[in-house]
């Protein structure tokens, strides 16, 4: 009898554990490059992300990544599992970075979670639309909302004016990635906002290592001394590429002869500096990646303290990565991996394998989905992306889920992208050319090729190697013998922009002809 009554003891709660749904904490970066994170071989040798690079190793590590192209559109993908063409009524409005939505329009998909038992909640950085969701989407909600108040839309650091569960606004002090990690904590232990008695949907959106690339003061000394190689084409020209990005020139030979930033921006808080190098950059904003890989090991820990490690789903990723010279760029936005690829993590111990790579890329589109099917939660829409456990569960097998398609439309969403700009007039070239730097574009890769076509008539399309090339130097598109692979892969990119809805795609400006 008590051989019976320990095999039920020892088995009773497994099969709980097993029917429990999952908690998601889903820990979200800004401008973060994979090669900042130094479990990636394309890191500076002298990086240390030690708390990164642990989730790491009890999960997968994504090797390509590509969740958008800058903060609006790739947070509004997140929230609504669609590329920016099918996010209807997003739209940029009033100062910068005013925006705003239709609710009724465009649904997003925390309020499904709520409808099946789920509590939601975010904490951090806010940027699409005035209207954060709370009460509709969100259960407990603390956040910096830019869009609501673009007088302190730059301070990503300090002196941040905090909403609480839709309350008037608060400035708030101390260091912002820092305070994000205390709320998220508060949270995770059940200390303010959480019911113990439901799963938890939790989106964490830290600030860093947005312009002004801030690092916390504890970090100010890191990294000394270090000197970082010049990317081999940061100065123009650069051959096959197109016009824009051909003649890019974001960097200058200071007196020292190492490249000093010749102009930046000023909306998010970015400003050029004539004295400092690319070194000196470089280190900046390795240094501000420190506290936020303070804060992953702090959540993690929060997870197995208060004995929910083991039933959290983990994902780790960043809106896009940031180019530091490479191409000639200081600027999210353009198709190369140096301008946009992400560092991304999913980690779940008692579900999938710990410790893997998968070499198979993944886009932003795609995590979504994966969330509902590890959750047990039936889509309510068509997604764009596709349901990663597979991958998950066989992270180095042969066969990958596809090519994944990575579209930048600048300001444009939902049906304001159905027809690509001119650029014939100032307002339409405004409209192409975000920022004035980088138009509008469409990119597929399968891991191993990537191919670019720019939304500007006359251009030349962009065919790269990602093995033998992986910097994107050289474009293999100008080549004849490539022709076939190049006409293959227009072909699938069009293909996958029909499969997703994009009525664009009847309208695309040509192309230069191929040689």
């Amino acid at each position: 009898m008590f051989r019976i009554i320990l095999f039920f003891a020892l088995w009773g709660p497994v099969a709980v554990i097993a029917e429990e749904r999952p908690n998601i904490l889903f820990i979200y970066t800004d401008d973060h490059s994979y090669r900042t994170v130094s479990s990636y071989p394309e890191s500076y040798e002298w990086v240390e992300t030690p708390n990164i690079d642990a989730l790491a190793s009890k999960g997968v590590r994504f090797h390509h990544a590509t969740i958008g192209t800058w903060c609006m559109p790739s947070r509004a993908t997140l929230l609504t599992g669609h590329h920016s063409y099918g996010i209807e009524s997003m739209r940029m409005e009033g100062d910068y970075p005013g925006s705003a939505y239709d609710p009724e329009q465009c649904r997003f998909w925390p309020s499904v979670f709520r409808e099946a038992g789920y509590q939601t909640a975010h904490i951090g950085k806010w940027h699409t639309g005035t209207d954060t969701g709370f009460g509709r989407d969100w259960d407990y909600q603390i956040v910096w909302n830019r869009p609501r108040y673009p007088e302190n839309s730059g301070a990503y650091y300090y002196d941040q004016l905090i909403e609480k569960n839709g309350g008037e606004p608060v400035m708030t002090s101390g260091y912002s990635t820092d305070n994000y990690t205390e709320w998220a904590l508060d949270y995770i232990h059940g200390r303010e906002g959480r019911e113990s008695e439901k799963p938890w949907y939790l989106w964490v959106c830290y600030g860093g290592v947005h312009g002004p690339f801030t690092p916390a003061d504890r970090h100010l000394d890191d990294y000394p001394g270090v000197s970082v190689e010049d990317p081999e084409d940061i100065y123009p020209p650069r051959a096959g590429k197109p016009t824009y990005s051909k003649n890019v020139e974001q960097w200058v030979e200071g007196a020292a002869g190492e490249p000093v930033l010749l102009r930046g921006r000023t909306k998010g808080g970015i400003k050029a500096d004539g004295k400092k190098t690319l070194s000196d950059w470089v280190r900046q904003v390795n240094q501000a990646v420190k506290s936020l890989d303070e804060g992953v090991g702090q959540l993690i820990t929060g997870l197995e303290e208060s004995g929910q490690l083991e039933n959290t789903l983990i994902v780790f990723t960043s809106d896009q990565g940031f180019a530091w010279g490479q191409h000639g760029f200081q600027v999210k936005l353009a198709p190369y991996d140096a301008n946009i690829r992400s560092p991304m993590v999913i980690s779940m111990p008692s579900r999938f394998p710990e410790g893997k790579v998968c070499q198979h890329p993944v886009g932003g589109v795609d995590i979504v989905p994966t969330i509902f099917s590890v959750a047990g939660v039936d889509l309510p829409w068509e997604m764009h992306g596709r349901d990663l456990t597979p991958l998950l569960e066989h992270p180095e097998s042969e066969e990958g889920a596809g090519a994944v398609l990575t579209v930048h439309t600048g300001n444009s969403y939902g049906s304001d992208a159905d027809v690509v700009p001119s650029g014939d007039t100032e307002a339409s070239r405004s409209k192409l050319y975000m920022n004035g730097d980088v138009p509008w574009w469409i990119s597929l890769t399968d891991g191993t090729q990537k191919y670019i076509r720019t939304l500007v008539p006359g251009e030349p399309e962009e065919l790269y190697d990602l093995e033998a090339d992986p910097d994107e130097l050289v474009n293999l598109a100008r080549n004849e013998a490539y022709r076939e692979r190049v006409l293959a892969l227009r072909e699938m990119a069009l293909s996958e922009l029909r499969r997703t809805g994009a009525k664009m795609v009847g309208n695309l400006p040509e192309v230069a002809p191929l040689p």
